[in-house]
């Protein structure tokens, strides 16, 4: 349809002699139609349902799986040869001390995270050892992927461990859902949240989800994708973006500026001391009229659930936020429907009713 439409524009210019204004215009079609609208955008976290992350946690659930793989592999060499030794009781009571205090030293804590360390190499290779003998199959597809996701866990801890950091690229925060990462929000309630993280757009009281990843993004690089969006779903671009300050760099100024977009916000650079008075106002009614994309995501982590995705698998918990902003739009429109219905009865009345006076 697209193709059709640019090819009836072009055999209608063939008759002009502007050749230079007919490249301009097929070059920047975004100066041929009026923009309308507002788009709001922000981003936000979709927290997992797993318990708070720590190392020395982390271990001690490795080091627990781990010696049920051994038990699971060993089963059918049990009259054969005599079971490794794993000191799992020594390593739960080590475990259990440090756990139960409130207040630990640096130094102790990085003394328990190293015996955990060890017990878990230990466990590995007996595993290594185990499949010699024994094989793998035995072992449920759940068990076999806990073991895989076991060792690239315990690569990271070892080099956190021997680098001294907290910090590594893909890091692993929880065994039955390795895909979930670590979001660095800096919010007042919880600086880091466990999650995916999503970006959306608001358009007439509608949420539309325009980048979801587990890993951390910049949310302002995904304004010139909103933008085209918007531009694809209703014909032109928006008249005004309402966004955070992160959004405002100078490459999205001009991106917005060419297309005619007003983008929200101060101007770059030091604050004039002679700001003008419906600069002021402008500003003010932005950002108010942003905080409607605040309260989607409460609405949606209050009623809906997003505060707290309660499946495991990573397609499934995407799913599960597509979804629920698509009942909050649903919701949307049946409200919009049924305003419209009352409206038109209660018109209907004041007619009949002036009639018969």
């Amino acid at each position: 349809m697209e193709e059709q439409i640019q090819t009836d524009d072009q055999d209608n210019d063939e008759g002009n002699d502007s050749s230079i204004n007919k490249t301009q215009t097929d070059n920047n079609d975004f100066d041929t139609k009026e923009n309308r609208g507002k788009l709001i955008l922000d981003a936000t976290c979709a927290p997992a349902d797993i318990s708070y992350p720590t190392d020395f946690k982390l271990l001690n659930e490795a080091r627990e799986k781990l010696e049920h793989i051994i038990d699971v592999l060993h089963k059918p060499l049990n009259g054969t040869r005599k079971k490794p030794r794993t000191y799992r009781n020594r390593a739960r009571k080590e475990y259990l001390s440090i756990a139960k205090q409130r207040n630990i030293r640096s130094k102790k804590m990085r003394k328990a995270v190293g015996k955990q360390l060890r017990y878990v190499k230990r466990n590995l290779e007996i595993v290594q050892q185990l499949t010699l003998e024994s094989s793998l199959s035995l072992l449920s597809k759940h068990e076999y992927r806990q073991l895989l996701v076991i060792q690239e866990l315990y690569r990271q801890q070892k080099e956190m461990y021997r680098a001294k950091t907290h910090r590594i690229d893909d890091r692993i925060v929880s065994i039955s859902q390795p895909h979930v990462r670590p979001i660095v929000r800096g919010k007042a309630k919880a600086n880091v949240e466990f999650g995916s993280k999503v970006a959306i757009s608001v358009v007439n009281g509608y949420a539309m989800v325009e980048h979801l990843s587990w890993d951390n993004f910049n949310e302002g690089l995904t304004l010139q994708k909103s933008v085209e969006n918007y531009r694809k779903r209703y014909g032109y671009y928006p008249e005004a973006v309402l966004a955070d300050k992160i959004y405002r760099t100078r490459d999205k100024l001009k991106y917005c500026k060419e297309r005619g977009i007003r983008l929200s916000g101060p101007r770059l650079g030091r604050p004039s001391k002679e700001e003008d008075y419906i600069q002021k106002q402008l500003t003010k009614i932005d950002a108010s009229e942003r905080n409607e994309v605040e309260g989607k995501f409460g609405t949606g982590k209050r009623s809906y659930g997003l505060g707290l995705i309660q499946v495991c698998l990573e397609k499934t918990s995407e799913t599960v936020v597509c979804l629920q902003f698509l009942v909050m739009n649903l919701e949307r429109r049946l409200k919009v429907l049924l305003c419209n219905f009352f409206r038109e009865r209660i018109q209907r009345l004041i007619s009949q009713m002036t009639f018969c006076m």
